[in-house]
């Protein structure tokens, strides 16, 4: 398909990444913009809770980021991480997260970052027996279990659910 975003170079990446890792996984392109759980959830016609989101944090005293990958049906719970993590954990702007992730906010992989990110995987995903992650644009999306996100990623599991709220 002509300009098609997935051969842009982000995504390339991703693709890159995921055959480096001997993960055999087709990226889709979506018929629009799945920049939040909710919107992927319906493209995909899958439960918002199967959308694992890529969250960037900007971990304060050592500036550097902290990637969670969060069910897309809870918010993080901030001070679970600070906890996790040892130091205190902000929002990262449009401009960190493209520094340290090479992507955009939207379309944030789990994969293909420029250098190793300390990544946390949200244990309410291993519930499902596929999870749906970006795949380098805020368009396309990849599907994989959980125990291929741990592999991937390197993360480390964890109870990161706000508990009681709904996002």
């Amino acid at each position: 398909m002509a300009g098609s975003v997935l051969s842009s170079p982000s995504v390339e990446r991703v693709r890159t990444a995921l055959a480096a890792a001997g993960h055999d996984a087709r990226i889709i392109e979506l018929d629009g913009a799945a920049r939040t759980a909710q919107a992927a959830a319906r493209f995909l016609n899958c439960d918002v809770a199967q959308i694992a989101n890529s969250l960037v944090f900007r971990r304060v005293r050592s500036n550097e980021a902290l990637l969670v990958m969060a069910s897309g049906a809870h918010r993080v719970d901030t001070a679970r991480l600070e906890a996790l993590v040892g130091e205190p954990v902000g929002k990262a702007d449009a401009a960190f997260v493209r520094e340290r992730t090479g992507f955009a906010i939207g379309g944030v992989a789990p994969v293909g970052h420029p250098q190793r990110i300390l990544t946390l995987i949200d244990s309410d995903l291993a519930q499902h027996a596929d999870i749906w992650a970006a795949a380098g644009h805020p368009h396309t999306v990849f599907r994989l279990g959980f125990d291929a996100l741990v592999r991937l990623t390197g993360g480390e599991p964890a109870d990161l659910a706000e508990h009681g709220a709904a996002q």
